[in-house]
């Protein structure tokens, strides 16, 4: 990609709040994309102005030194259709490919200097509501520019797969209705903010936890949830497998840590009752800071993560686990087979699932998306004899603790840094950028299908249209806001819109009378910033504004 390059999004990708994993996953983006700082600027289109101006402070709060130098500029999505019309962008990058990637090609198409490449990431796929947003990407005005990044091998075929039956119940040619690349590229951590150990003393954040100095421990984090990531049980049951081999439950520990929306609900104290009833310590944690999560990973001994669930796609935490020097236990599902190497960095446990799930899928759309996850879930089965002889051998062994942990050490190094998961999307973007793409007259005639043409749609709720059989001119309204005398009321919001300049020019050529779309008509003429459309805009304004009225004809 040819110099100036500017990068472009539309989402956030620093936010404050809770830990959470793509929240992470997009701020761990952004630092190394900085880091290799490959593009001359950053453009973030936030949702509002109250949107717009968080980024701005978190921006300047992260990256002082890159805000310093106006390396960002922050702006609403109410300036895309200005900026994309004066702008040359190298690509457009989303954090998420469901919901705005389709609707931002539209506009790219309509209005933007050039056609750059869009690219958005898979998070969760599963939810019922998708197959209508994938849907979306399916149309004549998707180019070659355009892709999907699948974080897994699973997560890629599960998005080419709602393409093909989405076509297939729609009766789409993928010659008509194309749809973006599906590419593959992982998430990534930072090595360096990972270290084994992390800079803490595990005897002392054991003892904060009442963790006995010679057990081994068995953490689990992520959202603590058995309709939206994992169900633990599995674990409680070889863990009771273990103890009918003679291995005392009381020499494990339990840590589950992460997200929970529900303090004092009943999946927590099942939680708390099964590690009782099988006399196994248990240690629950919620909602972790930063800091407490990489003291937690500090105590550890063995990552487990059984995730059982489709909400889930990649597996960040597994790649932390490794990073910090981890052996992990994962079940053998979705995106978890691309990071451990089984019998090398930690073990995959085989799962089964249904050969039928239809009476689901119909009911899915009229159910709350949780209790379809939980339903699906409780029909995906983790093996648990395999899981216990896992645990058994990892819990026996340090040496083999330590250089499974030392081998996905050196795997997250060679696969899965942050950096070279930029690298891979440079290489994307550059691959895109060089893609053949659609004559620009041509795109710029089509209509998204799923766009509400309000005006065209809306056409039959007013009496009459602005058109040239009506004849307007300046009110006495209008003479004194163009004198000064007066001033328009101009809402919140509608700055953007409304040109006090543009109106003052139409106030002045409206003062003789003029059919009402030659008058929008010249004042496009007359103030270049103003498209046709946008003109017609400030006709009809400044007649609801009572600053132009009907001249009646004699």
């Amino acid at each position: 990609m040819s110099a100036p390059r500017l990068f472009a999004t539309l989402d956030p990708f620093v936010e404050s709040g809770a830990v959470m994993g793509r929240k992470v996953a997009n701020a761990g983006f952004l630092d190394a994309l900085l880091r290799a700082d490959p593009f001359d600027g950053y453009h973030f289109f936030m949702p509002s102005p109250r949107e717009r101006d968080m980024q701005e402070r978190l921006l300047a709060a992260r990256y002082p030194e890159a805000f310093g130098r106006g390396e960002f500029n922050i702006l609403t999505r109410r300036d895309l259709p200005a900026s994309l019309a004066a702008t040359s962008y190298a690509v457009f990058h989303l954090s998420d490919c469901i919901t705005s990637q389709p609707r931002l090609a539209a506009l790219r198409n309509a209005t933007a200097r050039n056609i750059f490449p869009i690219t958005g990431t898979t998070h969760s796929l599963s939810y019922a509501a998708y197959g209508r947003e994938f849907l979306a990407h399916l149309w004549p005005g998707t180019t070659r520019r355009d892709a999907v990044v699948a974080t897994s091998t699973a997560g890629q075929d599960v998005v080419t797969r709602i393409f093909e039956s989405l076509r297939r119940g729609y009766g789409l040619s993928p010659d008509t209705h194309p749809g973006p690349e599906v590419a593959r590229i992982p998430l990534g951590v930072d090595l360096d903010e990972w270290r084994p150990a992390a800079g803490f003393d595990p005897a002392e954040v054991r003892a904060c936890h009442g963790i006995a100095a010679g057990a081994t421990v068995m953490l689990v984090f992520g959202r603590l949830s058995h309709s939206s990531k994992m169900d633990l049980l599995p674990l409680f049951r070889a863990v009771q497998r273990l103890a009918g081999q003679g291995i005392d439950p009381a020499s494990l520990c339990l840590v589950a840590a992460g997200w929970t929306d529900d303090d004092a609900g009943p999946f927590l104290q099942v939680l708390v009752n099964l590690a009782a009833n099988i006399n196994l310590p248990f240690v629950l944690i919620k909602r972790p800071s930063e800091q407490e999560k990489h003291a937690l990973f500090a105590l550890a001994d063995i990552f487990v993560s059984l995730a059982d669930n489709p909400q889930e796609t990649f597996g960040l935490t597994l790649l932390e686990a490794m990073a910090a020097g981890l052996p992990v236990v994962a079940s053998d599902y979705d995106g978890y087979r691309d990071i451990v190497l089984s019998g090398r960095t930690g073990f995959l446990v085989p799962t089964m699932g249904l050969p039928d799930t239809r009476q689901r899928d119909v009911l899915a759309p009229l159910c709350y998306d949780n209790h379809t996850h939980l339903s699906l879930a409780q029909g995906l089965a983790v093996d648990v004899p395999t899981l216990a002889d896992a645990l058994a051998r990892l819990a026996a062994d340090a040496g083999l603790r330590r250089e499974m942990g030392e081998a996905g050490r050196g795997r997250v190094r060679r696969e899965f840094t942050w950096d070279t998961v930029i690298e891979r999307h440079l290489a994307l973007w550059e691959g895109l950028a060089h893609a053949p793409a659609p004559d620009r007259e041509t795109l710029r005639d089509l209509r998204h299908p799923q766009t509400l043409a309000y005006g065209e749609v809306f056409a039959g709720y007013p009496s009459e249209i602005l058109s040239d059989a009506v004849r307007l001119t300046w009110s006495r309204a209008g003479r004194a806001v163009y004198r000064g005398q007066d001033f328009p009321v101009i809402y919140a919001g509608m700055a953007g819109d409304i040109s006090l300049a543009a109106l003052r020019t139409l106030l002045f050529l409206s003062r003789s009378g003029c059919p009402g779309l030659t008058l929008a008509a010249r004042l496009a003429a007359a103030e270049p910033e103003l498209d046709a459309a946008a003109a017609r805009y400030h006709v009809v304004w400044a007649f609801k504004q009572d600053l132009l009225e009907r001249q009646e004809t004699a």
